[in-house]
């Protein structure tokens, strides 16, 4: 019999549907499921100053400390992670739990698949992903990326009604749920029978390409562009609040950090990406396939 971990970390209970949908579908297997738990917990709802805090951590991928986790056992068959990605990396819980010394052994010369459920920004946290099991000797061999359609813009205004109010609702009856929609999160498993027939043939080599085919890393071209662009701005925001940290200026340089995100978002994108799709889109296409077929896929560069 197949042992088989699933291990994540969730605060609505969004991940905690995917990651149970699609281990249903692994048949015939002795499955696992932990749930990440911290020290201290964030909260949930959400505060504004709380979430914007944890930022300049959560960019520079510094873990916190986590409550003990008691595997049930030293090696698995699978293990299937789930996690969201917050201000464009990996949540703070994840990036704790990869570079944990006990799950890094857990990991070494094992098959890894990982489930994401995002606003819609994801590529970036699955590269530092990508690079902590790689680091860790594991071996990544598929990767589902679930995310909210709703456009970019929309999607800030219905994801921070749910993270402010723990109501995953639609705000004042006119905007969409935020999140993962309920299909998409049934859906899921549809990968989880992919992922089933590899684990009971023992050979993960198709399986990325199989969940690609059906719809399970779609990129956007404009959410491309962005998450190119706004990585390494983020790393300069995080090392200038980290540094004025040690100064006592946090709390302002944090809200500097909030106040030029919302100016970015709502101001600078949208023109951005109307001369972008205007000027560069339609020259640039066999490069956007090439970034698209990378980011799909499961190997680091």
């Amino acid at each position: 019999m197949k042992r088989v971990l699933t291990i994540h970390f969730s605060q609505s209970g969004q991940l905690t549907s995917i990651v149970k949908n699609f281990s249903s579908q692994l048949v015939g297997c002795d499955i696992e499921h932990q749930v990440i738990r911290l020290e201290n917990d964030y909260p949930f709802p959400w505060t504004t100053p709380v979430f914007f805090d944890c930022m300049p951590e959560t960019v520079l991928e510094r873990p916190v400390p986590l409550k003990k986790v008691d595997f049930k056992a030293d090696k698995y068959d699978l293990i299937v992670i789930g996690y969201q990605p917050w201000f464009l990396s990996p949540s703070l819980p994840i990036t704790s739990l990869l570079k944990d010394e006990q799950f890094k052994d857990i990991m070494k010369d094992t098959p890894i698949i990982t489930l994401i459920g995002s606003r819609n920004m994801w590529l970036n946290a699955q590269e530092s992903v990508k690079e902590l099991i790689k680091d860790a000797g594991g071996r990544l061999v598929g990767n589902v990326a679930l995310a909210d359609k709703a456009s970019n813009l929309i999607g800030v205004v219905t994801i921070l009604h749910w993270m402010l109010t723990g109501q995953k609702t639609s705000k004042w009856g006119i905007f969409p749920k935020p999140g993962v929609s309920d299909e998409d999160i049934e859906g899921v498993k549809v990968f989880g029978e992919i992922a089933n027939i590899a684990l009971q043939e023992n050979n993960f080599d198709q399986l990325q390409a199989s969940f690609v085919q059906k719809g399970g890393a779609d990129i956007n071209t404009s959410i491309l562009f962005i998450e190119g662009k706004a990585k390494k701005i983020f790393n300069v925001w995080a090392s200038i609040i980290d540094k004025k940290s040690k100064e006592g200026k946090r709390k302002f340089w944090v809200n500097a950090f909030k106040y030029y995100l919302i100016f970015v978002l709502f101001v600078v994108s949208p023109i951005l990406l109307t001369f972008y799709f205007l000027l560069v889109w339609p020259f640039t296409q066999k490069s956007l396939n090439s970034k698209k077929k990378y980011f799909q896929g499961v190997i680091l560069k």
